[in-house]
């Protein structure tokens, strides 16, 4: 099936080409998006998912929850590969709890999400956040969570802009 990006018809349109009798079939979708939440720290993580639906409609976005931050490379991986998807983003919130574990995982999770991408030729574009510090108040809180919506919206544009990059340099 052949997708023409950003149009809003889901009707098949038959149209000729050279030859009358050589018909192709052109279905115009929407192109999808998945996103990949962390269930940590979901008060914080899930406003990302806000703030990439205020340039991308929710109606295009296939929202995945994932365990926590380890989980999304190979969830992103499995999502680029499976050709839905014109770029798959991953929100999670990884913070110091006291022990030198968060350094591994927020390295881990970047690299996989880097790699996934490299791997599949599909964007995968990280909204992983590691503060230096972070402490659970309300004050801390209500930073990250505003922190988050613009960072979903900076990978929403990140979405928007590789796609039409990529589809200048197809054409």
């Amino acid at each position: 099936m052949f997708r023409l990006p950003f149009f809003g018809c889901a009707a098949s349109h038959v149209i000729a080409l050279g030859d009358v009798s050589v018909a192709k079939e052109i279905t115009m979708t929407h192109t999808r998006y998945a996103f990949i939440k962390a269930n940590w720290h979901a008060d914080i993580v899930d406003r990302a998912l806000e703030g990439f639906c205020e340039l991308i409609p929710a109606e295009q976005v296939d929202v995945f929850d994932v365990p926590g931050a380890f989980e999304m490379p190979l969830v992103a991986r499995d999502l680029a590969s499976s050709g839905r998807y014109a770029a798959v983003a991953a929100a999670a919130f990884v913070v110091d709890g006291g022990i030198y574990r968060h350094d591994f995982v927020a390295q881990a999770v970047v690299d996989g999400l880097m790699r996934a991408g490299m791997d599949t030729g599909v964007p995968v574009l990280s909204v992983s956040l590691t503060p230096h510090h972070y402490q659970p108040t309300e004050h801390h809180t209500a930073i990250y969570r505003e922190h988050f919506i613009e960072k979903g919206r900076e990978a929403a544009q990140a979405a928007l802009m590789i796609g039409k990059t990529r589809a200048a340099l197809a054409a």
